[in-house]
């Protein structure tokens, strides 16, 4: 499959950054959104594996919900303070944390973004992540593929993650409506545009509680959504127990992540697509970057012809669509996290 194929290069490529020995004494942070996400769980379990394995002492912050960004600049203060070498970061809000990026930056540390990039990019020294447009690109395509003529009356929810639109929430949003065939008017941001098939926007804080509150308000505005895209797949299960009471089980529901569970309400029906990331991956060659950093002082790369480095998203579907690439549930299991 081609997403081995990607995968297999990217961590042989980043394997070969890094050297087979360091200072014993270097030490590193990761820094999620929260520590309950089986994403950032999975992303944890990546980086401890490898850090073990390099010999680097690494110590792990989370936010105590998705958008605790206060927690955050806690923790990149404590890092900066302990003299870590590099900090791994998925920023909550990816504009207000530039500040505290930058003062780390300033005191010699390697600052690399993990799925989430900042804004600007280039405010980390770089971004290890999913191409998180194509991610939306790829349900975005389905959906439409999957509803044929019946998509030019598609009344659509958008279940998105946080007001302050970090750049991962944006990037999903805007290419699933891209991928749907939707003008997206401005392209950095959501909620934006006129198209009258979408019911409207809100925000999930990228769990299964706000998934269900959120579907909830869009169904008292329009009982007929036929259409549910998802930030994520716990917001997606809440969207599916909200559907489910209101007698409403036919929805087509598409998301991104790709973990187990997710994976599972694919095979099940719940889901109809989604796309798989892989956040084992991006913490562990992260970690591989950081001890090359401190070794020689390189920076890593980014993909070629990409200002970040890919490390791949494939689309999960037992419903495949012509003209949109796909691997069915059973490959997808194989591949999944969490």
């Amino acid at each position: 499959m081609k997403i081995n194929t990607l995968i297999g290069a990217s961590a042989l490529a980043m394997t070969a950054m890094a050297g087979s020995s360091f200072a014993a004494d270097v030490s590193a942070c990761l820094i999620t959104k929260t520590d309950t996400n089986p994403f950032f769980v999975k992303m944890k379990e990546g980086a401890e594996a490898k850090a073990a394995e390099l010999g680097i002492t690494l110590k792990s912050y989370a936010g105590k919900i998705d958008g605790d960004h206060e927690s955050q600049v806690a923790a990149i203060e404590a890092c900066i303070a302990d003299g870590a070498k590099g900090i791994l970061l998925t920023a909550s809000d990816t504009k207000a944390i530039v500040d505290s990026v930058a003062a780390a930056r300033d005191a010699g540390v390697l600052v690399i973004a993990l799925d989430t990039p900042l804004e600007p990019i280039d405010a980390a020294d770089a971004t290890f992540a999913t191409d998180n447009f194509r991610a939306g690109l790829l349900i975005g395509q389905w959906a439409a593929a999957k509803m044929g003529a019946d998509a030019a009356n598609a009344k659509i929810a958008m279940l998105d993650l946080a007001i302050s639109q970090p750049s991962v929430d944006v990037l999903r949003d805007q290419g699933f409506l891209t991928g749907f065939g939707i003008d997206t008017v401005d392209i950095n941001k959501w909620g934006d545009e006129t198209d009258p098939r979408i019911v409207g926007n809100e925000v999930t804080a990228g769990n299964e509680e706000g998934g269900l509150t959120a579907m909830e308000s869009l169904l008292a505005k329009d009982p007929d959504i036929n259409v549910v895209y998802t930030i994520n797949e716990p917001s997606a299960a809440g969207a599916y127990e909200a559907l489910k009471a209101a007698g409403k089980e036919g929805v087509l529901i598409v998301s991104v992540d790709g973990g187990c569970p997710g994976v599972a309400d694919v095979k099940d029906g719940v889901i109809g697509a989604t796309s798989q990331q892989y956040p084992l991956l991006m913490a562990s060659l992260g970690i591989e970057a950081i001890a090359k950093y401190a070794a020689d002082g390189t920076l890593p790369a980014p993909t070629e012809g990409k200002n970040f480095f890919d490390t791949g998203v494939a689309l999960i579907t037992d419903q495949p669509a012509d003209g949109v690439e796909s691997i069915d549930s059973a490959k997808g299991t194989e591949l999944c996290w969490g």
